[in-house]
């Protein structure tokens, strides 16, 4: 019973060494030589347009710009806005034109939004802004004419920047 005893308790050291041993109150680290802001499996690379976004195939979408139909009397742009893709396609005969558009900007997303706002307003939108955007959207609306025009807006705030998405169909003169 001794032997029994006194092997027990020499594997329960033992395993008690291994597993101390092992742990640790700090986080694994892939490569000791590097600080922890150094390598971080989180980080994100900082993204630009040329690295985000590719040529899209589609003859009405442009990179870097305002596709060539895409009215910028309706959906006015904050002095600074960097257009990362955007495209206005006429659907047909009606006269109507899908547009998208996504831009960066520094300005804050409650002036961005009170921009649109007044343009959308002044040509006959009717605004229903979300009560409570998803997490991570500052700011979501949805314009709307009596004609069935609707255009939606959100505001991604992240980092100090602002990325506008709108897409919807309008009537373009």
């Amino acid at each position: 019973m001794l032997r029994t005893t006194t092997r027990t308790a020499a594997v329960a050291v033992a395993a008690l060494l291994a597993v101390s041993g092992c742990a640790s109150s700090q986080p694994a680290r892939l490569d000791p030589t590097l600080d922890a802001d150094e390598h971080s499996l989180l980080a994100e690379p900082e993204a630009t347009p040329e690295a985000t976004f590719e040529a899209p195939d589609d003859e009405h979408a442009v990179v870097g710009e305002l596709a060539e139909d895409f009215p910028p009397d309706l959906v006015p742009l904050p002095s600074d806005a960097q257009i990362l893709v955007s495209s206005a396609e006429p659907d047909g005969d009606d006269g109507t034109t899908t547009l998208s558009l996504n831009l960066r900007t520094s300005l804050a997303a409650d002036e961005l939004m009170a921009d649109l706002r007044e343009a959308l307003t002044k040509a006959g939108f009717t605004e229903a802004p979300v009560a409570t955007p998803p997490t991570g959207v500052a700011a979501e609306s949805t314009f709307a004419r009596e004609s069935g025009e609707v255009l939606t807006v959100a505001v991604l705030d992240r980092d100090g920047v602002r990325t506008l998405t709108l897409g919807g169909r309008v009537v373009v003169p």
